[in-house]
């Protein structure tokens, strides 16, 4: 879908800007272009921008949980 109608820039531009790097509306705006002009991009711009952080912060996750205790070995020593 198009997002910034003045740079025909789209949501998928966007998304893969971000998991490329950029981290700022002014990253978009340095690297797509994206309210550079009439500025009505920026709302659906920021929400693509933190909706795709997220999902990418959400993805590096982990739980460091301890090994499982051997046969021989007392569950909760």
């Amino acid at each position: 879908m198009y997002v910034c109608l003045c740079n025909g820039v789209t949501d998928r531009q966007i998304r893969q800007a971000v998991e490329e790097g950029a981290s700022s509306m002014r990253e978009l705006r340095q690297q797509l272009g994206v309210c550079g002009n009439c500025g009505r991009c920026g709302p659906e711009a920021r929400d693509i921008l933190c909706e795709t952080r997220t999902r990418i912060v959400a993805a590096k996750v982990t739980i460091d949980l301890p090994p499982p205790p051997s046969l021989g070995e007392a569950a909760w020593a």
